[in-house]
């Protein structure tokens, strides 16, 4: 449905960094849900080839180049939206993430040995983080004042525990936590803010990396890419987490709070595009199949899929009083001096 049709007709969504990836999923579901949206992006040629998608598919799409890390951009792409559709504004998507190539550049390396610390913080929580808060302050001058709107922070597991490095980390916590904090001072103007993870995603990226195999035949490559063909959800999951969100009128229950993508799917009753069921990464069956290979097929034959770690025990874990807490992933080593 698209082209006025379906459950958000009428409704305008910014989705930002949506020229590709999880961005443009969630812009091509919004938009087959009927509303307008923008999508931003700095890659002009990237942009419109992604709302050349969308309208592919009968959305209406309008592609603004913008920069979330400078507030002079982010401030010119919401005036626009005001002017534009009298005002409203319904759904921000914060997604944009210029750090993956600073990330791959220093991975293995400590945070400290890096040629320039600044310049990576920089260039992970510029646009992914600096850019999202700036981005809710403006999106909640147009949702406060009419009573609605729904704000959505694409976040990761990288917030709970050791994940591709300090900054990243740290990023992705702030997400959470913007996510939480908005939500406080969002709720009584009827604003639900929420944090939503991901699972392993097949995006343009992560596919093209995972071909990519500079040794031919390296283990780490073979894993990623079997666990992309099993395990991993299309972008246009997120974007129906989205929806479903956006078209629940009880949506303010979830506010503040830290989503999963299988949840949601579960909730709310949906599969990804192509028929499967959203691999959940908190599968209890599969998080023990994967720590002991050997005993797979025993743990699949007596543990029902619907199964899944607590999110208390999430919380558990990720609490700063906690006496003990494993390190699930080991961080690099220093390089040793001569």
């Amino acid at each position: 449905m698209a082209g006025g049709e379906g459950p958000l007709a009428g409704r305008v969504c910014v989705v930002t960094g949506a020229s590709r990836g999880i961005g443009k999923g969630i812009a091509l579901q919004l938009s087959a849900a009927g509303a307008t949206v923008y999508i931003t992006g700095r890659n002009r040629e990237a942009l419109e080839a992604a709302a050349a998608e969308v309208r592919a598919r009968g959305g209406k799409c309008v592609p603004v180049s913008c920069d979330s890390s400078k507030e002079a951009e982010v401030a010119a792409l919401f005036d626009r939206v005001r002017a534009e559709q009298g005002g409203r504004l319904d759904v921000l998507v914060n997604n944009a993430f210029s750090g993956v190539g600073a990330l791959t550049a220093e991975a293995g390396r400590p945070f400290w040995e890096g040629a320039s610390p600044a310049a990576l913080w920089d260039q992970v929580n510029g646009a992914g983080l600096r850019g999202h808060y700036l981005c809710a302050a403006h999106a909640a001058r147009l949702m406060a004042p009419a009573g609605r709107g729904l704000m959505v922070v694409i976040s990761s597991p990288g917030g709970l525990r050791y994940m591709f490095g300090v900054a990243y980390g740290v990023g992705k916590a702030a997400c959470d936590r913007l996510a939480a904090d908005t939500a406080v001072e969002l709720r009584p103007f009827g604003v639900a803010s929420v944090s939503l993870w991901p699972g392993l995603v097949r995006t343009e990226a992560l596919e093209e990396t995972a071909q990519k195999d500079p040794s031919q035949g390296s283990p780490l490559f073979k894993k990623l890419r079997e666990k992309l063909g099993v395990i991993g959800e299309s972008p246009e999951v997120s974007g129906k987490c989205v929806v479903a969100l956006a078209s629940d009128p009880g949506v303010l229950r979830h506010s503040g709070k830290v989503l999963l993508t299988p949840e949601l799917a579960r909730r709310y009753r949906f599969k990804d595009v192509d028929g499967r069921e959203v691999f959940h990464y908190l599968s209890v069956r599969e998080l023990l199949s994967e720590a002991v290979p050997s005993m797979a097929p025993l743990f699949r034959l007596l543990i029902p899929g619907f199964v899944t770690v607590p999110k208390w025990a999430l919380s558990l874990y990720a609490s700063k009083f906690a006496v003990y807490r494993p390190i699930l992933h080991s961080p690099p080593k220093a390089s040793k001096k001569d």
